[in-house]
């Protein structure tokens, strides 16, 4: 039952543990001032037409309605307990599920719900200023939509830390608001988090292939066999979905007005009618898979291999698979040895950051195809390509070791000889920069981008989803 009327929204009951309620509630002011100091810049009074989960049936999740983001109604969603339910993987499989931490595993536990929280006020922190330069008020919206549902999965985390850690948990949710993306003194956990986001369609390639490494994330950890944390999870899945949505179609968008403005120029060059050309399109796609790459972990690892073990942390789909403890099998890995790329049998527990990647590089690839449609559509003979899962790797068994984004070994000459081919360059930066003029009049849309074959729950292009 959702309790709409208390201070924080909640489905857990939060007013039956008093002391848990009071924790979170001197929490709440911190997490305030936080979205207020670094939360998207100049628009905190501005009425944005935004989606609240007032609970998680399907009916109630998501409630849409005008409201300034500071009196967003942020609350703490689970799905509801499934009874009799048995742990689905690992050791522990078919024993019942764990509600309170098991004792063996409690640092394990806070240390993958930690590195999952700090994930989600980093984006919003990378994300601040691009609503001055945003391409339309639709995409406005969204730009404010993800920010605040990051909110959202960040209390998710902090709630799990304050009701099963104690202290430890009180004092690593203060953590969670004391780091900062790209602070070189205090920065977020994981690399593609302090990331620049400089332009929008650093934003959506952020959307597209980041948040799509967070859908993985929250899929193996929906398998838990801790329940408080996949029944949460399982929930946050429902609004990760918008987010890849965002950044999926926006690139369509982008592609479709990249093909349109080539037609038109006699030397099919978008660049001069105001477009964002296909090769830059790639190496933004190159930049942002390979970064997103590094979260899963490196390829060969005894924290995944634990963490599976342990029946903490799962694959995607784990019900398809036929043998749930991963104990005999092994996973055939390309690794460097003595320079030298050599095939490899991995012991199937240790690469389980492989194979939730390969989940993830197949996902990617299906939204591929389907800016390649537009491009084939457009009668164009380029084609934009997922890179390798080798290129531009900072960890894991690639990094160190220099390759093409298709996948083949160079040496360091050779890379930095056509960095500027394969990665943006400053130029680029630049030339992006030049592009990136607010349009702020419902209806309208910039240069480089097409407008959406549809608007957000029913309504046209053309509303104003944010009164500016």
């Amino acid at each position: 039952m959702t309790n709409q009327s208390e201070k924080i929204p909640n489905n857990v009951n939060l007013g039956e543990d008093r002391g848990l309620q009071r924790a979170l509630e001197t929490w709440q002011p911190n997490f305030q001032k936080w979205w207020m100091e670094v939360g998207p810049k100049g628009f905190q009074q501005n009425p944005a037409y935004l989606r609240t989960a007032v609970s998680v049936e399907p009916s109630g999740w998501a409630h849409f309605d005008y409201v300034r983001m500071p009196e967003y109604r942020w609350g703490i969603f689970v799905v509801p307990p499934a009874s009799d339910k048995k742990i689905a993987f690992g050791d522990f499989e078919g024993q019942p599920v764990w509600n309170e931490v098991p004792g063996e595993f409690r640092n394990a536990l806070r240390r993958i719900i930690v590195t999952q929280g700090d994930t989600e006020p980093a984006s919003v922190e990378q994300q601040r200023s691009l609503g001055h330069t945003a391409p339309s008020l639709y995409d406005l919206r969204n730009l404010f939509q993800v920010n605040v549902e990051e909110g959202r999965h960040l209390w998710a985390m902090v709630y799990l830390l304050h009701k099963y850690f104690g202290r430890d948990g009180r004092e690593e949710a203060e953590e969670l608001l004391q780091r900062r993306s790209g602070d070189p003194d205090k920065p977020r956990i994981l690399g593609a988090f302090n990331q620049p986001i400089e332009n929008w369609l650093d934003f959506f390639m952020f959307t597209m292939f980041t948040d799509r490494d967070g859908k993985y994330q929250l899929i193996a950890l929906s398998e838990s066999g801790f329940d408080p944390l996949a029944r949460t999870t399982r929930f946050m899945l429902t609004e990760e979905a918008h987010h890849m949505f965002v950044g999926e179609t926006a690139l369509q968008r982008v592609t479709q007005r990249t093909c349109e403005l080539m037609r038109q120029d006699p030397n099919e060059d978008a660049r001069q009618l105001g477009g964002i050309d296909l090769p830059t399109i790639q190496k933004y796609v190159n930049l942002w898979y390979s970064v997103s790459a590094d979260l899963f972990g490196g390829e060969i690892s005894s924290n995944a291999a634990t963490y599976f073990g342990a029946s903490l942390k799962g694959r995607d789909r784990e019900g398809t698979y036929q043998d749930h403890k991963a104990l005999d099998g092994h996973y055939p890995m390309m690794v460097m040895e003595d320079g030298k790329l050599v095939e490899k049998q991995v012991p199937l527990r240790n690469a389980m950051n492989e194979v939730l990647r390969d989940s993830y590089i197949e996902d990617c690839q299906r939204g591929c195809d389907r800016w390649n449609k537009v491009i084939e559509r457009a009668s164009i003979p380029l084609r934009l390509k997922i890179p390798s899962r080798r290129f531009n790797r900072r960890i894991g068994i690639y990094a160190g070791a220099y390759f093409t984004p298709d996948g083949h070994l160079t040496d360091k000459e050779e890379w930095e000889r056509h960095r500027d081919e394969w990665l943006p360059n400053e130029s680029d930066r630049s030339f992006l920069s030049s592009l990136m003029k607010p349009v702020y009049e419902p209806g309208k849309i910039a240069s480089w981008v097409a407008p959406p074959e549809k608007g957000i729950n029913g309504k046209p292009f053309d509303f104003e989803y944010v009164r500016v």
